[in-house]
């Protein structure tokens, strides 16, 4: 086990997420699966991004759209199971290289002022999607992040809602992954051992996200995309 990277991928995902509201899992469960086994790997993230999403929901709780975050967790309930399925029973490998060339294909639409306009059924079709990307990759941020970048929601919204939605998908998509995947004391070690890296991740996340202007905002957001898109697809081809 490589500590120095493991602690360089937890602090930088730390400053992400409380900076972004969808970082961590974006940028950690790429490189978090070079170090272990997918379960453990998927499980760990849960585990950081359930304690991050508790620890700033009340700092940003006047931001949260609650009618956005009622749909995607209605949705989302329906695309845990389809999600737990796929990773119990179909290639990991191909699943990881279509998710790659939708986020690149959706990232560059994006980046040639692709926008929707934010409806009730979108809203549910993005929830599905990401509770699917949950249980079986433990990615529920690009189909999110895609959505609200294309319907160019502010970046405190797009913060508060998106870490308000993760308290409940990474909750029940960690319960769902140790009662049918099963859990090892490696994950849960690891994961106190990530817990004073993250405390310090998401100190500097908090400092950082109050010198983002909304043109650099958009502008981490591609980057991680195409980051995140190019990686899965480098990594399984």
């Amino acid at each position: 086990m490589d500590i120095v990277l493991f602690t360089a991928i937890i602090i930088v995902a730390s400053v992400l997420q409380t900076s972004t509201g969808f970082g961590f899992s974006i940028l950690a469960t790429p490189f978090l699966l070079l170090l272990f086994e997918p379960r453990e790997a998927i499980q760990i993230n849960l585990i950081l991004s359930l304690f991050i999403s508790l620890a700033l929901i009340r700092k940003i709780y006047k931001d949260i759209d609650f009618g956005i975050v009622q749909r995607f967790t209605i949705s989302s309930a329906a695309g845990l199971p389809i999600g737990m399925a796929v990773f119990l029973w179909i290639d990991i490998v191909k699943l990881k290289l279509g998710v790659s060339v939708i986020i690149l294909l959706l990232t560059v639409l994006l980046i040639f002022k692709l926008r929707l306009t934010r409806t009730k059924k979108r809203d549910l079709g993005a929830g599905g999607i990401s509770g699917m990307l949950t249980t079986s990759i433990g990615m529920p941020g690009p189909p999110l992040l895609l959505y609200f970048s294309g319907t160019e929601t502010k970046k405190e919204t797009l913060r508060a809602t998106t870490l308000a939605f993760y308290l409940f998908i990474y909750l029940v998509s960690l319960l769902i992954q140790v009662t049918f995947a099963g859990t090892s004391a490696t994950i849960w070690l690891w994961s106190a051992f990530a817990l004073p890296l993250v405390f310090a991740g998401m100190y500097a996340g908090q400092l950082l996200f109050r010198w983002i202007s909304p043109g650099l905002f958009r502008l981490f957001t591609y980057v991680i995309l195409l980051f995140t898109g190019l990686y899965l697809l480098v990594e399984n081809l």
